[in-house]
């Protein structure tokens, strides 16, 4: 009898890995992996120039700053919310760091103000969506526009410059041979949204709300304290992307991050994030960030327009929301 268990035991262990490893191989996150490898592999091919080291590290600006805010974005979608304000948080952060800057205030000073406004705008999106309990995308299409509306009516056609010269080295500088301080920054983040999300309390209660708020209210779970806090960090990411952004370019317009919104949003979804909320990892997220980023740079590098780089962001983000709609719908029919 003792030898038939143990031969039973022998055979469930290995077909249970079996099942584990099969998983791995088959989620989306390495099926996004594998997608980055092969655009990394025909952008080489592509272009003659594009396997530089320098160039390859010039290729993550084009997504360091949007995949920062693109992690609080993507706790906050999970949590069945959106925040469509993030680019105007980062102009009207900019134009608070261009006034300051112009009124003689130095580096720490700057990067206070812009990180404050962020928080601020956070703040004020999160007490509208989640003390008051107005729709998030309403809200925050609201907020969009006034946060560079106000930003247009201080500059107008102007822009801001002048920033004292250690302020570049958030945006310009390098930690380390090609590694950037913004590069840094990202990897940075990553990891400590990985820690909140999937390793701390907070983390489960914003899978819990994004599948049934309902069910959550029930559970005990602080739902609005919850969403305020999740607002509160897009603004703080974007009040942090803003000052990497200033920095990097120098100077401030109102038209800065000008469409950035929808590429965040494309990050999070491509990353394998629900729009419909309750699914999504921050690994995800940042292997989506390099599959966007080694599109946009090699395109770059064969001189393709930047209208057509907008229709393919457009074209991913209607993909990315159908398929997995398309691909349950057919697994229902075919259960039926």
């Amino acid at each position: 009898m003792r030898n038939s268990e143990e031969t039973v035991q022998r055979r469930t262990i290995p077909d249970r890995l079996g099942t584990s490893f099969s998983r791995i191989l088959t989620s989306w996150e390495v099926l996004l992996l594998g997608v980055a490898a092969a655009i990394f592999l025909a952008n080489s091919f592509a272009s003659p120039y594009f396997l530089n080291a320098w160039n390859l590290s010039d290729a993550t600006f084009n997504f360091t700053e949007k995949a920062m805010i693109a992690f609080a974005m993507a706790m906050l979608i999970i949590a069945g919310e959106i925040d469509l304000s993030v680019a105007a948080i980062i102009a009207l952060a900019s134009t608070a760091m261009g006034a300051a800057a112009a009124a003689g205030l130095d580096t720490a000073g700057l990067v206070a103000i812009g990180i404050g406004t962020g928080l601020a705008c956070g703040a004020f999106n999160g007490l509208l969506v989640a003390m008051l309990r107005l729709p998030s995308i309403v809200v925050t299409i609201g907020t969009m526009s006034l946060f560079r509306g106000i930003s247009y009516i201080v500059l107008g056609d102007k822009a801001y410059g002048g920033y004292p010269e250690s302020f570049a080295y958030f945006g310009q500088g390098y930690i380390f041979w090609v590694f950037s301080f913004e590069f840094g920054l990202f990897l940075l983040f990553a990891a400590v949204f990985a820690v909140l999300l999937h390793a701390t309390n907070f983390g489960r209660q914003v899978f819990v709300i994004g599948n049934n708020e309902f069910a959550a209210r029930f559970s005990g779970v602080p739902v609005e304290r919850v969403k305020f806090i999740l607002f509160l960090l897009t603004g703080l990411m974007s009040g942090i992307a803003a000052v990497c952004l200033t920095s990097r370019l120098g100077s401030t317009r109102p038209s800065i991050a000008q469409g950035w919104e929808l590429e965040i949003v494309t990050m999070v979804v491509l990353g394998g994030g629900s729009i419909l909320g309750g699914a999504g990892t921050i690994a995800g997220v940042v292997i989506a960030a390099f599959v966007m980023g080694l599109v946009t740079f090699g395109l770059g590098l064969l001189n393709v327009p930047g209208i057509v780089m907008s229709i393919f962001v457009g074209l991913l983000l209607i993909v990315t929301i159908a398929l997995p709609i398309l691909a349950r719908r057919i697994r229902q029919a075919a259960r039926s």
